[in-house]
This record gives structure tokens, sequence and C-alpha cells, in this order.
């Protein structure tokens, strides 16, 4: 069995959220099941530099833009797995973000750059750029990759199938629908039942109508996405497709999340032997700024700073918790600047209490819920990311 990830990050190269964690684990996972699974990713600045015994297939172009583009295979050494990478510095060589720029705000042609992706998954597909290998499977993940189930359905002759995860329906990937000449489709996918969305063209709905089979984080999400609270408009095309739906429950990569073993942490413990995960809290008062107490508990937010993620929520609790004095909060994450700015005024004004890191950090997050005594998760949908399973798996054998 042959299988091609596609997906615009992975951990721990390009990561934004619990996606690049997924990306990163399954291809290995795979491997030790003897599928040959492999990855292709856009040529982002630090997933170029970690590339190894690069070789390069092809150079293309124009194209979407871009006057050259080399696509790329090789190693990576973590993840230990096969990639094909797009080399198109006029599109992914820059400061910013996967996905935005250093200002917050998306790159102007993020059609482009994910276009590109998806069309290069559908001609690897078709073994046409590694005469070598070519997959039996494309497995799109997010709205980024949707475009390329939508390429290869587009083609009479390819008989690859193709999955498409949902990791967040609520991003889409929209476009204004003028733009659709650029992707270089059939004009029939411009319709209602293709990609067309209320007026505007959606990489999210090209996966959702074109992939064989989708997948989403749970059981449960499965189920709520195809209701009108939860589907985020696209409901009604998750019901139609109900048979061809699958909820899979995230899980973690037991390498990585282990308290026993990981690197990272100031000491380790297990179920049999809580000392250390006493001194995780300590050592994680002290570098949050928090009142070094062993009774106070402390409880853990590792989130991007959004609506969705129930931010608000906390925000709204938070005066009437910390009116009693016997709770503290670590908190790491970005996103909104208005939700942003009210938990920096919060942590300036009980920094004994609250403890803020506005960014990511992968080590400061496992800190975190290794030395929390509670991790919340107040998110208003699809909660089902890795922070819970990997708080689930640790409570299951350190705690019960």
């Amino acid at each position: 069995m042959r299988v091609l990830h596609v997906a615009a990050e992975v951990y721990p190269l390009v990561k934004t959220g619990g996606l690049a964690d997924v990306v990163g684990a399954l291809p290995p996972a795979m491997e030790s099941w003897d599928v040959d699974a492999r990855l292709l990713l856009p040529g982002l600045p630090p997933i170029v530099d970690a590339l190894q015994q690069r070789e390069d297939l092809c150079t293309l172009g124009p194209l979407f833009g871009a006057a050259r583009v080399t696509l790329c295979r090789g190693r990576f050494a973590s993840p230990p797995t096969t990639a094909y990478v797009i080399d198109a510095p006029f599109l992914y060589k820059r400061r910013g973000g996967p996905y935005q720029g250093p200002d917050g705000s998306d790159w102007p042609d993020n059609l482009q750059r994910f276009a590109l992706l998806g069309w290069m998954a559908a001609h690897l597909a078709s073994g046409e750029l590694d005469p070598s290998w070519a997959p039996a499977i494309v497995h799109a993940h997010d709205w980024h990759a949707g475009l390329a189930c939508a390429y290869l359905k587009s083609h009479p002759g390819d008989q690859t199938r193709s999955v498409f995860t949902i990791h967040n329906m609520a991003f889409q990937g929209l476009f204004p629908a003028a733009e659709f000449a650029a992707l270089g489709l059939p004009r029939a996918l411009m319709q209602t039942h293709g990609i067309e969305f209320h007026n505007q063209l959606s990489f999210l709905k090209a996966g959702l109508a074109y992939a064989d089979r989708i997948t989403t984080v749970s059981p449960t999400y499965a189920l709520e996405i195809a209701t009108r609270d939860f589907g985020c408009g696209m409901d009604g095309l998750i019901r139609h497709r109900a048979t061809d739906v699958s909820g899979i429950l995230n899980g973690v990569d037991p390498a990585v999340w282990n308290p026993q073993t990981d690197a990272v942490l100031p000491a380790h413990f297990s179920a049999r032997s809580l000392a250390g995960k006493k001194k995780c809290k300590q050592a994680l008062q002290h570098e949050m700024g928090l009142a070094s107490s062993a009774e106070v508990p402390l409880f853990a937010l590792v989130s991007r700073l959004t609506h969705q993620k129930g931010v608000d929520l906390l925000l709204e609790a938070l005066p009437a918790l910390l009116e009693s004095g016997g709770v503290q909060f670590a908190i790491l994450g970005s996103g909104d600047a208005d939700l942003e700015s009210a938990l920096a005024a919060a942590a300036a004004a009980r920094p004994a209490q609250i403890g803020l890191r506005l960014g990511y950090d992968e080590a400061l997050a496992h800190r975190l819920i290794a030395g929390a005594d509670a991790v919340l998760v107040p998110s208003r949908f699809e909660p089902c990311g890795l922070t819970q399973r990997t708080t689930g798996r640790t409570r299951h054998r350190l705690l019960v």
C-alpha cells in the first residue's frame, strides 16, 4: 500500500496546531504496518532546510505565479519519513507563518500557494513527476490540501483514491469566485454541488465534495458537523455524504508525550511515582512567575486564543475564580488581538495567579501539561484535539 499525505505543516518543522502533530506521527506509524507512507509539503523555509538526501525530480514553471517550481524528494530525520517538498521560493520563502504574514493577516496569494499543493499532489499521483513511485491513496489534510481531491476527480484517467480529513470545519479556504480560472479546473466544478460556496470558492468544500472518503477527529465530531450548529454551512453536504464520513478519535505519539522520558521536563514521573510531577509543578510556577505553592490548584491552557476555543468563556469566569485567591493559571497561545489583550491585562493585574506566554513554544507546552493539576479545554466545538487526548492518556496513567 502506498499513501501520500498532503498537508501544509508537520511537527516539529512547522506547527500552528494539532494538524502538524497528526501529519508528523501518521507516516512513521503507517510504515511500522508495512505501508509506504510519504509526505507532500510546501517548501516553507524550515521544511526545505530540514530535507536530507535531497534529489530534484523536476522543475516546472511558470506555475501559479511562480517562475520556477522544483519538486524535491528526500528524508526528514524528524519525523523519520520520506517527503516530497515543493520548492517554490516566490510562493513559500518568506517571513511569517504558513498562512499569515508577520502582521497576522492572511497572505494575499494563499489561493495560488495552496492550489499548487493540491495540483502537485494530483500530478504526483498520476505518475508524471516521480517515475519510481506513485500513491494508491492521496490523504489530504484540511482545506490547504482540499483541492487535491478536485484535481484528482477532474482527471478521467486517474484511478487514485482519495481521503480528506477535516481537522477543523471552521477554516474553509474561501476565495473570490473570480479567481476560479487561476486553478485550471473544469468550469463544471464551480457549481453548488462542486466547490462554489455562497458566491465564493472553497478549498474545504473541494475536499468534501470530491474525496472518496471523509474522516474527522472523533466519532462525536463526525455527528456534530452534520448539524446546523456545528457544520459551518457545510452540514447539508456532510449529510448528503453521510455514508462516506467516518470519525476517528485523535491519538498522540507516546514517544513524544511520555512523562517518563520527555527530555524537556525538569523531572520525570509515572503513575507509580508522582514525586517528579510535584517538581514539574514547582518548576512551572517559577517559570511562569506564579507564587510557589504545592496546594494551590494550577490550571493550564494551551490553545489558539479564539472565540471557537472558548477563551472568552475563561475570561468571563476569571474574576470570580481569582477572587477566592486559591487558584492559578498558566496560559500559552496566540490568536485574536482582543483576547490576547484581555488576557495580558488580567495577567498584569494578578501576576502571582496568572502566567501568560503569547505565541507558541512546543517545549513549554509539554511543561504546562506535565506541571498543571488540570488542563482547560473550553472549546465551543471541535474539542477533540491532541491536548485532551494527551491529558486524558496522562490522567488515566497517572491519577486513576
